[in-house]
């Protein structure tokens, strides 16, 4: 559904989630697509502990990025943002929200967003 809202196309948010089992743990994605980004949940319980928020630059070839709330000593949220926004060229607001105590599961939990967006970029 496209509408007309200030003179621009506007598109709507769509809602995708996904899930898997990585490192005997459930992990779960939800997605809104927004216009000109999206909004990644990752996490194991229904819990928003952090917000990272991060766009391209065209003073700098890596996306500007920050965390608009949670712990600052927890960088996953922002770098995950900040890589995805380079990935797919857009704003993206990320909330992650799973243990910090395993650095292989981090990677893991990228390798499947990246799937994601390679079988389903309509979502992103």
């Amino acid at each position: 559904m496209t509408e007309m809202l200030n003179g621009s196309d506007f598109r709507g948010i769509s809602v995708h989630n996904f899930s898997d089992k990585i490192l005997e743990q459930v992990v779960h994605f939800h997605v809104m697509k927004l216009d000109g980004g999206f909004f990644l949940w990752v996490g194991s319980a229904p819990v928003l502990s952090n917000l990272a928020v991060s766009m391209s630059s065209r003073y700098d070839s890596m996306p500007l990025s920050t965390l608009v709330m949670g712990d600052p000593s927890n960088t996953a949220a922002n770098s995950l943002a900040q890589r995805l926004a380079k990935r797919t060229q857009k704003q993206v607001f990320v909330s992650y929200s799973l243990p910090m105590t395993d650095s292989s599961l981090s990677l893991l939990v990228e390798n499947r967003i990246k799937k994601e967006l390679e079988l389903h970029p309509e979502n992103f």
